[in-house]
């Protein structure tokens, strides 16, 4: 791993990825404007305003070719590669979801984060749902952000990376549906890199989930991500081996009976609802699993 310069007065840029999220881009791109000057916006085939929003708020849009199919990682790597050539000295890459807002002082913090810890490649924060009484499922979505704070395994898809540790590994890998970010932080890791997660407050997400097929949808993607990393890794990743595991285990017969079990325990570490969501779960993601192995690659949206 090359050491890179101490961060006195780092270059920061920011790629915001979407596809048809004109009911939340403008504020997500105003939200990031007020912390960072340069800003790329890359579409994914949206059919709304999105672009429109955008271009009309200054920032530079990137229109992503569908030749490849659309995936966030795509999205992000055009991202980089576009504020590059418009910033070529840039030390830091914030990257936001189109559905999320930069919550004020995040980026302050997480600089002066990456300036303190020179073998830090990433810093997060925390993620919160911008409506978590709107629905059970996202509900289920604020659980989910709410992880350990500290030194991690991997950050989501908003973080502040470290330019020169993000271009050494080449960035995401396109190919993956989701699950690119986990992928990514390995890559970094085995590179010398430290990734982590501070006690500050990052964004605010717009899960938009009302309906039991959008739950549905989004697990079927977290499963289909699962194998598809573990067979990148020649099945040799013990944690994602696990989890490919205990799908195909607790979604088959054999498993059925057990499911009281399972719930319980998850009822001690969780509450009723995660412990719910969580069992029934291991069926679409074992959905997703099945679609990977099948080889039926798609964009698989949830909104």
């Amino acid at each position: 791993m090359n050491r890179t310069q101490p961060l006195n007065s780092p270059v920061i840029g920011a790629v915001v990825i979407g596809r048809n999220e004109a009911a939340r881009l403008g504020r997500a791109l105003a939200s990031v404007r007020e912390q960072i000057a340069t800003i790329v916006y890359v579409d994914s085939g949206s059919q709304d305003a999105s672009r429109e929003i955008a271009a009309s708020l200054g920032v530079d849009v990137v229109r992503l070719p569908i030749a490849s199919g659309f995936t966030a990682a795509r999205a992000r790597n055009a991202g980089f590669a576009r504020l590059r050539t418009l910033l070529p000295a840039v030390d830091l890459v914030q990257f936001v979801d189109g559905d999320c807002d930069l919550e004020p002082g995040w980026v302050a913090a997480a600089t002066a984060f990456l300036r303190a810890v020179p073998d830090a490649a990433v810093v997060c924060g925390r993620r919160r749902e911008r409506f978590p009484d709107a629905s059970r499922y996202n509900r289920l979505c604020d659980h989910e952000w709410d992880t350990r704070i500290g030194r991690t395994e991997s950050c989501g898809g908003d973080a502040l990376f470290r330019a020169a540790a993000f271009a050494a590994v080449d960035g995401f890998c396109d190919t993956l549906i989701a699950g690119e970010e986990p992928e990514l932080c390995h890559r970094l890791s085995r590179a010398g890199w430290t990734i982590h997660r501070i006690d500050h407050a990052m964004t605010r997400h717009d899960a938009a989930m009302t309906r039991f097929g959008q739950w549905w949808q989004r697990n079927r993607r977290s499963g289909y991500a699962h194998a598809q990393a573990l067979t990148m890794r020649d099945g040799l990743d013990t944690r994602l081996l696990r989890i490919v595991a205990s799908n195909i285990f607790w979604s088959t017969p054999v498993g059925w009976p057990l499911w009281p079990l399972l719930w319980l325990r998850l009822l001690v570490r969780r509450g009723a609802l995660y412990a719910t969501y969580t069992t029934i779960g291991k069926l679409p993601h074992l959905h997703g699993q099945i679609d990977y192995w099948s080889r039926q690659r798609r964009l698989i949206e949830y909104k």
